[in-house]
């Protein structure tokens, strides 16, 4: 099985119009984004696949956010990360293969989205934002479906973005709604028929190369 994306390349920087946030034309260290979703495009499914799930998730997350974001202060590269999801997505149809770039999410909703578009019939789950802006009265909420990369603008680390896409052998997953990722993994287990992945990279540090 194969994914793909005519957004960017494999292991190549996501352009900014797919993220949260961008580095500002003015010297700002942050602004918001476009957040769309990029498009994907996948082929090759295994025999008896019933549904597709996927999942984008940042594998670089800072364990720890005692220097996140903070003046003067760097995340250092060898801080232990941890895992954040962007999107996940779950239920969609085995005749589906292929998501049009901004057809799940074109812009930031404050609070969060509460019905993100997607292919008919499928569900999507809470993403990390959900915690990342709990304590923001400007931005909490429950965040569901897709919202796009804003690692810490002094981290030491580009960040990876992982488009992972599972083959299923079951039409739909017993998951409930607003379900989140370690949900999601634990539903997979004993239904993966196939599995491909994208990778995309990105980073708010202009210090930071690909």
């Amino acid at each position: 099985m194969q994914i793909r994306s005519d957004s960017f390349g494999n292991h190549a920087r996501i352009p900014a119009e797919f993220a949260f946030g961008k580095p500002g034309d003015n010297g700002e260290v942050c602004v918001l984004a476009g957040n769309r979703n990029p498009q994907l495009a996948w082929s090759g499914a295994p025999e008896g696949t019933k549904s597709f799930t996927l999942a984008c998730i940042d594998i670089d997350v800072p364990s720890k956010g005692d220097d996140v974001n903070k003046e003067g202060r760097n995340v250092p590269s060898d801080l232990p990360r941890v895992d954040f999801a962007h999107w996940l997505m779950i239920d969609v149809p085995a005749t589906c293969n292929a998501i049009a770039a901004g057809a799940c999410s074109d812009g930031i909703t404050p609070h969060g989205k509460r019905s993100p578009d997607g292919p008919a019939g499928s569900r999507q789950g809470r993403n990390g934002y959900s915690e990342w802006f709990a304590s923001d009265p400007d931005m909490a909420g429950e965040y569901l479906g897709y919202d796009g990369p804003c690692p810490p603008w002094n981290d030491t680390l580009l960040h990876h973005y992982h488009f992972r896409l599972y083959a299923l052998d079951v039409a739909r997953l017993d998951l409930p709604r607003a379900f989140g990722w370690s949900e999601l993994q634990q539903a997979l287990r004993g239904h993966i028929l196939g599995q491909a992945e994208w990778v995309g990279t990105y980073s708010l540090n202009p210090a930071v190369a690909d």
